[in-house]
Formats: structure tokens, sequence, C-alpha cells
């Protein structure tokens, strides 16, 4: 360790995405990311070549307020919000470099200098623990109950209780990545009853797919933030854009702690343009959530395998004690060219297109006894 870093960040492992590239398939199916399979159509690429050649210029620095797209962002969440977001104006949001750097700054905000730690309920997505080490921030984790991946809110309740360096911050997913499952109402009321001191961060990257939000807690609770992103529904994973949604106190906030330039303006534009062709974009979510039911019925058959129910756009199940290992199941497939996830004890599975969904099914079977 080179001796001029600090010395815990030796414990500490980065996070590695995985690329696929040495897979044996020539042209192997990534469903490890939750990603939307479908690429922007070629004339929304097309349109977005003519903006940056027209009305970009590259010698100059982005639009660093957004203020373009946080009206855009608060007009399609007021749309999507079905009577709860009336009142939201862009002053209600932030934006990111991806969800990771509004993680990174809420973190800044909160529990830096010893202020505080954070908790989460594993497993879950890795960033909320990873992005905490790296600041030097404790983490606190209380486990999901295995029967149906509820938090075990009385073990979350004596870890806010108890912890060494007090909670300040609460993450939770809506749905969970990787077990697909959204928040009971009794996790939302535990998560409403926690003191104004504790930051309640409610991450709904998946909203699109389970149109599940606590957008009301928004405007009812000062110390509620919601995280989400156009990574998965509206295919912009390569630009990096993410938001948040809280009381504009907080809002900012997080401008105060931001870097500034954060989001390149070829991202803004894209998400621009997402937005404004949202109705087209989002029309593929019936087919990709009427696959996920179909993968459902079909894993569901194979005895073989344990299945849980998903609200979102991928699907967790574990082998059983007869059949392959994790590890064996993992490997299999990627021999085969269909690319997963193993985390958190199971295997998480993209929905991919009707054929790539269809080659997973072929290539379990193939790999199950």
């Amino acid at each position: 360790m080179l001796s001029f870093i600090r010395a815990d960040l030796a414990q500490i492992n980065a996070y590695k995405p995985h690329p696929g590239g040495d897979l044996q398939a020539a042209s192997p199916d990534q469903l490890d990311t939750n990603e939307n399979p479908y690429d922007l159509p070629l004339e929304l690429k097309e349109k977005l070549a003519w903006t940056y050649q027209q009305t970009i210029a590259a010698n100059r620095y982005p639009d660093g307020g957004h203020e373009r797209l946080k009206q855009a962002i608060a007009a399609y969440v007021r749309e999507s919000a079905t009577g709860s977001g009336g009142d939201l104006s862009a002053d209600y949001i932030s934006v990111g470099n991806g969800s990771d750097e509004l993680i990174r700054s809420l973190l800044i905000a909160t529990c830096l200098q010893g202020n505080g730690s954070v908790l989460v309920a594993q497993p879950t997505f890795s960033m909320y623990g990873i992005l905490a080490q790296t600041l030097g921030i404790p983490v606190v984790t209380v486990n999901h109950r295995e029967a149906d991946f509820a938090v075990n809110l009385d073990a979350a309740a004596r870890a806010v209780a108890t912890a060494p360096c007090p909670v300040r911050v609460v993450f939770m997913v809506h749905p969970n990545s990787p077990t697909a499952n959204a928040l009971s109402a009794a996790e939302l009321d535990w998560l409403r009853s926690l003191p104004e001191h504790i930051l309640v961060v409610v991450d709904e990257a998946y909203f699109e797919f389970s149109q599940q939000t606590t957008l009301e807690s928004v405007f009812q609770q000062p110390n509620w933030v919601i995280l989400r992103t156009f990574s998965k529904a509206f295919r912009l994973a390569a630009h990096r854009v993410g938001y948040a949604i809280a009381l504009p106190e907080l809002v900012s906030v997080l401008e105060k702690v931001r870097l500034p330039y954060n989001l390149p303006a070829f991202s803004q534009a894209a998400a621009l343009t997402a937005l404004a062709h949202r109705h087209s974009l989002l029309n593929i979510i019936s087919e990709l959530i009427s696959e996920r039911d179909r993968l459902l019925k079909a894993f569901a058959a194979l005895p073989a395998l344990e299945v849980w129910p998903s609200q979102a756009n991928f699907i967790y199940l574990r082998p059983r004690p007869s059949a392959p290992t994790l590890e064996q199941l993992f490997a299999a497939l990627k021999a085969q060219g269909t690319l997963i996830r193993q985390t958190g004890g199971g295997l998480r599975i993209t929905v991919g297109t009707p054929a790539e969904n269809q080659r997973t099914l072929e290539h379990l079977a193939r790999s199950l006894p």
C-alpha cells in the first residue's frame, strides 16, 4: 500500500463491472446489468448527432445548473405521479452523473467527519456500502427475510438504536436489487416513522417497471429523498444521468456538494431528447413486463430452481440443493453465451428481448438436471 494512501482503503474492493468480453460465445446475451435490451431508435440517435453537430460547442462548459433538464424532469415526474406530484417544480430536482454521484453527494452532506453511519439491508445495490466505505463512513447492515426478502424491521430498529456511530442515512430500494421485491406497507410505515435527523433514501431506479413510488412522502417528510435514473427504462445507460427528488431545502444542499459541470452537455441533450420522446420510448415496457412474466412462469416450472416474484425488469432465483451450485450454473450459462449476475447468494437475470429470453430458457434447461 502506498504510504500516503489511507490505510482503510486496503480493505475495500473496487466495484468491478461485468463486461462479458471473455465469453466463449461470439455474441453474448448481456443480461447481467438490468439495462434495457433495446437501444435508442436510429431516428433519435440521428437527432442527437444533429444536436451535437449544430447546437453543442465542444469548447464550452455544459449548463452547470441543468435548468432545462430539471424543468423537463419535473414535468415528467408530475405526469407520472398519478395525482401526488402536482406542486413539484424544478426546485425539487437535483441531477447527477448517474445515481452513484447523487448517493455520494448525500453521504458527503450527511455523514462525513464522523457525523454518522449508514444503514443498508442486504442483499441490495452494492454501491451504497462501497461509496460509504470510500469516504470512511461506517456501514451498518441488517438482513432481508429469506421467504419474501422484506427487511427484518426488528433488527433494523435495533441497529438504529444501538449503532456505535449514530445512523444518519437509511438506504432502501423500491423495488430492491437483486431481489426484485417492492417495499411493503410495513416497511414504508417504519421508514416514515424514523426521526427527522435520519435521512431516508428510497432508490426508485426501476419505477417505470413497477409503477410504485413514494413521491407523496417527499412532500410530507423533510428527511425523504427519491433517486431515479435514465439508465434503465429510458435506455440511456451510456450517458449516466440520474436525478434526486426532494424538498428544495435538501436539493440546495446537494447543489453545494456536487461537482461543477458534473453532467456533460451531450448527456443533458440525450436526457432531454428521451423525455421529449418518452411515450414512444416507454411503450416497450409492456413487452418487457410480459416477457418477465413469461420467464417467471417458465422458471417456476423448473423443479431445480427456487424463484421469487418480480416488480422490476429482472428476476432473482436460486438453484435448489439437488441442482448445480450457483457457481456451476453461472459458469454453464456463461459458456453458452448468457451473462447473468451472481449476487446476494442467488442469480439475477435481466429481462431481455424475446429472442434473448428464449435462449436463456434453453441454456438453463441444458444446465439443469
